[in-house]
């Protein structure tokens, strides 16, 4: 039988996607990477023999890349080409005019699609697009809710795989965090993102003001988040000296699995957020929000708490549950790291993503 062809189109792979490219290759995919100069996981995708070149794409309409790809596609006769961001996907889409080849976009977060956004017609509502691969069910619903009537995407074409993982990926040890000033003994509750708006970290500067001010409950903040708005936030609160900015730290890993609960506090339009997944690996015991494919990681109660977006008290009584019962915190973290070994498995995602790539075949 014939190898099915696949060109994948991406810009900075995570640990996942290299190692999805890798296995569907060993799985028996004759599968090429176009990625970007330097990104982190270049050497690791060529040295399990899978061919990758590289390529740095200057916005979503570039000439130059078009040609490029559309080169290659035209020269090795690809069966499928699979796009993994908004620029490689409108760039790969144009490349890919009047060629036969089955095409499919990934999408990643919730929102900024819509009918009406003429950008949003160069990507997801393509009506070359043959199949988008959501990595969370709620991103599916957003998709099938754009537009109106028979003109909304077919329910079919629109699918969720979610990003699966591997514990032995995650080797990194708890670090020691009273060189950040946090007490050894204290309950320290870690967030990992970047000062957005949509990541409602002035929600979590909220709730710190009804937990308490003893000096037994520290806020770890791990990422860019010394803007205007955030910092006099920070300073005006109750535990202001009990709240530490990391900045942006390679070793995030190791200082979320130090923490005592990992939380998000986003308000809107979030994917499957890695920053999350990996305090599971790690035991830690997360509390999500109720937006994009947060609840979806967590059996609420039991792997993991989900809050409303933008309500601080609820937040605060969440952690504060955590908090006042240690014992259920372990217990949830366990179950938290059970849930990404069972639940969220790498070899479901290769396997899924395999019978998209038949079933696009045969159709």
């Amino acid at each position: 039988m014939k190898k099915i062809r696949v060109l994948c189109l991406t810009s900075f792979s995570d640990l996942p996607e290299a190692h999805m490219f890798v296995k569907l290759r060993e799985s028996g995919i004759d599968l090429n990477v176009i990625a970007s100069p330097g990104a982190p996981h270049n050497d690791k995708i060529r040295k399990a023999g899978v061919p990758i070149e590289e390529l740095k794409l200057q916005g979503r309409f570039d000439i130059q890349g078009i040609r490029f790809i559309r080169e290659k596609l035209k020269r090795e006769q690809f069966d499928i080409l699979h796009m993994f961001n908004n620029r490689t996907t409108s760039n790969g889409l144009l490349a890919a005019t009047g060629i036969s080849i089955k095409r499919i976009c990934y999408r990643g977060i919730e929102g900024n699609v819509s009918y009406f956004d003429p950008a949003s017609w160069t990507t997801y509502l393509h009506p070359k697009v043959d199949r988008i691969i959501c990595v969370a069910e709620a991103i599916r619903q957003t998709l099938l809710n754009v537009g109106f009537g028979p003109l909304r995407l077919d329910t079919q074409k629109v699918v969720t795989i979610h990003k699966g993982h591997e514990l032995a990926w995650y080797d990194a040890k708890p670090a020691d965090l009273t060189g950040l000033g946090i007490p050894n003994d204290a309950f320290v509750i870690g967030c990992i993102a970047n000062d957005r708006p949509r990541k409602g970290l002035h929600i979590l500067i909220e709730a710190m003001n009804y937990l308490p001010a003893d000096g037994s409950v520290h806020l770890l903040l791990i990422g860019k988040m010394d803007s205007s708005k955030l910092l006099p936030l920070i300073g005006a609160s109750p535990n202001a000296k009990n709240i530490h900015l990391t900045g942006y730290r390679t070793d995030a890993p190791a200082l979320i699995a130090a923490c005592s609960t990992a939380v998000l506090p986003a308000l809107k339009r979030e994917g499957l957020p890695k920053a999350i997944i990996e305090a599971m690996v790690y035991a830690i015991p997360p509390i999500v929000t109720r937006s994009g494919g947060s609840p979806e990681l967590v059996v609420e109660g039991e792997s993991g708490l989900v809050v409303s977006p933008g309500d601080a008290k609820e937040l605060a009584e969440a952690i504060r549950s955590l908090y006042d019962n240690r014992a259920l915190a372990t217990a949830m973290g366990k179950s938290a790291q059970d849930r990404i070994c069972r639940d969220f498995r790498h070899t479901t995602t290769v396997e899924k993503t395999l019978a998209v790539y038949h079933q696009l075949i045969k159709e």
